[in-house]
């Protein structure tokens, strides 16, 4: 499923894309079931709502959130055997499946600003894992995915206020003034799969017709004790559940400072100040 060369790529940049891991066939099925999905109404996590009179796209289609819970459709795919052999070459053991998300993105939606998932599931030990199932092709003029390579080997950073006429999230994380944001051109069918601090987001859809339609599966590492609640109950790979603790709560985050000219990121402990230049 991955190569030697796209396992050391993981290594490296933390990430790696599969190409062409699911068919053309299977690709049009999941797209029409999805469109179905969110034209018949409302669901679980659409926190949103579904707002046809809106000039937001995002309200028109507002993404889906947790569609395994509901629909056996999105539970078969999160536990597909071609995403459990890829994931458990990249971790050494075979993951807990814990969340699966639809984005829409259609033309004209705002993107989402450079974050980290494991900010958010707060796995421990370990990390979180996704996997990103491209719809439809994406790339940059359709708002395509965008990673920071290396950026895993960081901890979790503090966020920041973003800016909402481009993100539809309004929280981001700083980078340092030597690193950027690549995209990452995929094919309907590629699934990404990348490391939980691994920075990412995406620009707007600027797109005159285009979806960036992408399936998505939030998965954590084997040898994880806790995970946030909002990804209770936890799933092995054969369905059944298995019980973790309950992680809660913030703990510390980096900031960058700057160290013998060079940035650096220093920990700091909720409502602590980090003395020293910040590279905002």
């Amino acid at each position: 499923m991955l190569s030697e060369q796209e396992q050391a790529s993981y290594e490296r940049d933390g990430y790696a894309v599969a190409r062409g891991l699911f068919t053309p066939e299977e690709v049009v099925a999941l797209r029409e079931h999805y469109m179905g999905l969110r034209a018949a109404g409302t669901y679980p996590g659409d926190f949103g709502g579904v707002d046809l009179t809106s000039t937001d796209p995002l309200k028109k289609f507002p993404r889906m959130i947790h569609m395994h819970r509901f629909d056996e459709t999105s539970l078969r795919w999160l536990l597909d055997s071609r995403i459990n052999t890829c994931l458990t070459a990249l971790l050494g053991r075979e993951p807990y499946a814990v969340q699966t998300m639809l984005y829409f993105k259609p033309p004209g939606a705002r993107g989402q600003a450079l974050h980290q998932d494991q900010f958010y599931l707060k796995v421990q030990p370990g990390t979180c894992m996704a996997a990103w199932l491209a719809l439809d092709r994406c790339d940059e003029e359709n708002g395509c995915m965008r990673v920071v390579p290396g950026s895993h080997n960081l901890p979790v950073l503090c966020t920041q206020a973003a800016d909402t006429k481009v993100s539809f999230t309004d929280v981001t994380v700083p980078l340092p003034p030597d690193a950027e944001a690549q995209p990452v051109v995929m094919e309907a069918g590629d699934v990404l799969f990348f490391n939980g601090s691994l920075i990412h987001g995406s620009y707007p859809n600027t797109s005159a017709y285009r979806f960036r339609r992408s399936l998505i599966g939030h998965y954590i590492a084997g040898e994880a004790q806790k995970v946030a609640p909002y990804y209770h109950p936890i799933l092995r790979m054969d369905g059944s559940e298995v019980t973790l603790e309950t992680s809660e709560g913030g703990g510390p985050c980096g900031v960058w400072v700057e160290q013998g000219g060079r940035p650096a990121v220093a920990m700091r402990e909720p409502g602590q100040t980090v003395t020293g230049p910040q590279h905002e």
